[in-house]
């Protein structure tokens, strides 16, 4: 199994990130240059959480961005990646009967591209995205993503994009490095310590883990990208946290590989 691609989580914070020099893009900028080179990134962001369940499929996505009240500098960053029809199709194939099709019109949304930048600064691997099919319980997200495990042994990176802490209601917008709430720095230890017991099954069901859970996790789409990462390990392999760090008081930007 020394040959399998790890699996990878981000926590991508604000948009602005896709144009920062900061710790946070910085260690992504590494990740880039220390992980095995993939053949293709299959992406699974927060910012395509609806009830539809599909994969992109464009040979040339488009750059969306899928934002409001920022920079006119940020609006015109461009991504340019290219698709990989042949992948879209095949991981609608492992997915088989839960019925994924695949969106030939869709770009990449911010959450992926946003990072991906970083770590791929040349645009010059391909990227597909696979939807969150909102209308489902994070129980369901977790043994769809387990169908998505023999893409590691062929060389494709799998990349979940959200936040394990997420509530922009307490972020604190005039001040990114404003020191974590106490129930968000709580939350993400928590987090952790069941992150390295591989402890799985009670980051699923989450929502039974306590008031800072529902404060860290008030919405399930920044979220359930963990999910499909964790889904992806196998007993034995290394678990890491390779990024860390609060933005805004109130987000996470933990990162979390494994492999």
């Amino acid at each position: 199994m020394t040959n399998r691609m790890p699996a990878l989580f981000l926590g991508h914070g604000s948009p602005m990130n896709a144009m920062a020099d900061n710790e946070y893009t910085r260690a992504w900028s590494m990740l880039g240059r220390t992980l095995p080179r993939p053949r293709a990134v299959l992406c699974i962001s927060a910012h395509w959480y609806e009830p539809v369940r599909a994969v992109t499929a464009a040979a040339r996505p488009g750059t969306i961005h899928d934002f409001g009240g920022f920079p006119e500098e940020l609006y015109n960053v461009q991504y340019p990646a290219p698709g990989d029809p042949d992948l879209a199709e095949q991981v609608a194939g492992l997915l088989g009967s839960d019925s994924f099709g695949l969106d030939g019109a869709r770009g990449l949304d911010h959450g992926a591209w946003s990072v991906l930048a970083h770590v791929y600064p040349e645009a010059d691997v391909p990227i597909v995205q696979l939807s969150i099919d909102r209308s489902q319980p994070a129980g369901w997200h977790y043994a769809l993503a387990q169908k998505l495990q023999p893409l590691r042994d062929d060389n494709v990176l799998i990349v979940g994009s959200g936040n394990i802490v997420h509530n922009l209601r307490a972020y604190d917008w005039g001040n990114a490095d404003t020191e974590a709430f106490d129930w968000a720095q709580r939350f993400e230890k928590l987090a952790r310590d069941h992150l390295r017991r591989a402890d799985f099954v009670s980051l699923v069901e989450y929502k039974s883990l306590g008031r800072d859970a529902m404060l860290a996790v008030p919405t399930p789409d920044h979220y359930l990208p963990l999910l499909y990462v964790l889904a992806q390990h196998t007993e034995g392999e290394p678990l890491t946290f390779p990024v860390e760090g609060f933005e805004g008081g109130s987000i996470s930007m933990l990162a979390v590989q494994t492999g």
